[in-house]
């Protein structure tokens, strides 16, 4: 098996042919299972290395699972936060960039508001660029992480049926995921109120559909998104009540699904919107396993990127 990827960056997930992303799942597959029986769950593949988690943007699941993979690699990590840097005194990107560059950074994992930023800081950087949600445009490693998950579930993603409800509009998960899912097989079918879809959505390999009662029962996986309220400045839909009782995930709506099919959610949550708590929390739900998957697809993304010898 090759221990590295076609491209130097993860910025979207079309970055990933079906062999890069399958390599990814396998590498985070032979990760867990080489720290399983480990008291301490470290391995050295990538001492020496330095990995800078940069983030312009709030995140405590993305952030700590990145750092929690570049230690458990045996990286030095650096943890930059914009707050209470040199960025809130009017530095730009290119300059923190530099400043990056200069101390030796091998691999930095960014997380920013504005859609393209990876890329940018990609031209400017010799090291690796793993972009950790950028904007309302992309999140390769939550999809990685999710369809890692669906393969432990499931045993398979070729043909697996994927249905994607919610706040489209403003997901950069579901991008990736569409992208990602696509090219490993899956059927995706998104469900949302036409506010809440995309321009340019019919382009998409993907079928769209405003009933989510009608697509259940064919349903493998449910995957529900967070509405998210701190990107709308309009009225997207009528009430959270309203949004809740066509949209939201309920026991009963939840029954209508197959024996075997999952529940989703990349967190955070709006339990009682488009989520209700005994879902959530039933054992059909993946969420929680969504996070420590996660550690796992991260490593396995780092070790790939930096050129790690296992």
């Amino acid at each position: 098996m090759p221990d590295s990827l076609t491209h130097k960056h993860l910025l979207e997930a079309g970055d990933l042919d079906l062999d890069d992303a399958t390599l990814v799942l396998d590498t985070a597959a032979q990760i867990e299972s080489a720290l399983a029986g480990r008291e301490v769950k470290k391995l050295p593949t990538l001492r020496g290395r330095t990995v800078v988690n940069l983030f312009f943007e709030d995140s405590t699941r993305t952030r700590i699972s990145f750092e929690l993979a570049a230690k458990r690699l045996s990286a030095d990590v650096i943890n930059f936060s914009a707050k209470g840097s040199s960025v809130s005194k009017g530095e730009s990107l290119k300059d923190t960039a530099l400043t990056l560059e200069a101390m030796g950074a091998d691999g930095i994992v960014v997380r920013h508001s504005a859609s393209g930023a990876p890329h940018r800081l990609a031209t400017w950087v010799a090291g690796s660029v793993v972009n950790a949600g950028d904007g309302t445009h992309e999140h390769p490693t939550q999809a990685l992480l999710d369809a890692f998950t669906i393969r432990k579930r499931l045993g398979r993603l070729d043909g697996v049926r994927v249905v994607i409800t919610g706040d489209v509009l403003h997901s950069r998960v579901a991008r990736s995921n569409v992208r990602l899912l696509h090219t490993l097989g899956a059927e995706v079918t998104l469900v949302a109120p036409p506010t809440l879809l995309p321009v340019g959505v019919a382009s998409w390999p993907v079928t769209v559909s405003y009933d989510l009662d009608a697509v259940l029962t064919g349903a493998d996986v449910l995957m529900m998104l967070r509405v998210q309220a701190e990107r709308m400045n309009a009225s997207f839909f009528p009430s959270a009540r309203e949004y809740s009782r066509r949209y939201g995930l309920d026991a009963e709506r939840m029954a209508r699904l197959g024996d075997d099919a999952i529940v989703m959610h990349p967190g955070p949550m709006n339990r009682g919107m488009e989520i209700a708590a005994d879902v959530a929390d039933s054992p059909r739900s993946t969420i929680v396993e969504q996070v420590g998957n996660g550690v796992s697809v991260r490593m396995a993304v780092l070790y790939l990127l930096l050129g790690g010898n296992a």
